[in-house]
């Protein structure tokens, strides 16, 4: 528990310390928020642009952090022999994995702290009341685990380098392909099927209908997030190779 412990903290201080990441995780969607807000660049389904961007742009937000940032990090540690030290030490595999995510979940709640106070700012009125942030918070939690599952076993069988470019095509077709900037109903109708089975897709479209809607996540939003959030740490345990 102290190894454990002892990284988490590392993590969160190596994620607050990298400019990079900073600029990825905090800058962009700051920016992106306050852009499609103000802008007409994309449709909106709600009155004010605020009340649909505000959800997706959390979600993106986790997005950026749990599967991006996380997997080039972790991508680079390992091809500069970081983990193949640290895998050695009583630390181990799993507590290793284990200290990365918790460390990202530490990150994000900076995130949603930071994108909530300027989406307030902004005039957002968010929905759901009690109930529905517990909700969100759920929705955020399975959100992350998966996306970080995802993350996560890129880079433990990618090169960096190939990991890299992965990381962020994958990132750009998620952002897309999500509903998280522009609405599922703009999509065409065989991808809109396929939205919901991706773990972004399935926050996105949880956040969007109890934040801005006021009604619960489908079932279908839930049935997927579990899905990714067990399976995909685990294959990324089973699969991460040190070297």
């Amino acid at each position: 528990m102290n190894a454990w412990w002892a990284q988490t903290r590392a993590e969160v201080r190596m994620n607050i310390r990298r400019g990079e990441t900073l600029l990825l995780t905090i800058g962009i969607p700051v920016l992106l928020l306050v852009f499609f807000s103000l802008t007409h660049v994309t449709t909106s389904p709600t009155p004010k642009r605020i009340d649909f961007m505000a959800p997706g742009i959390l979600a993106l937000c986790i997005l950026s952090t749990s599967l991006v940032a996380l997997s080039i990090a972790t991508g680079f540690e390992r091809s500069f022999g970081v983990l193949r030290r640290l895998h050695v030490t009583p630390l181990g595999q799993r507590r290793l994995i284990g200290a990365k995510v918790s460390g990202v979940f530490v990150t994000e709640a900076i995130q949603v702290v930071v994108l909530s106070l300027v989406a307030l700012a902004l005039q957002w009125h968010p929905r759901g009341g009690a109930i529905g942030a517990l909700e969100v918070f759920a929705l955020l939690i399975l959100g992350s685990a998966g996306c970080a599952g995802i993350g996560l076993l890129l880079a433990g069988r990618l090169r960096a380098e190939v990991n890299l470019a992965a990381s962020n095509g994958l990132y750009l077709i998620l952002l897309l392909l999500s509903g998280i900037v522009v609405p599922v109903t703009s999509l065409p109708g065989f991808i809109q099927k396929i939205v919901v089975g991706l773990p972004s897709g399935a926050m996105a479209d949880g956040l969007h209908r109890v934040l801005g809607q006021g009604i619960h996540p489908s079932g279908a939003d839930w049935l997927s997030l579990v899905i990714w959030a067990v399976l995909a740490p685990l294959l990324a345990a089973r699969t991460f190779r040190f070297d």
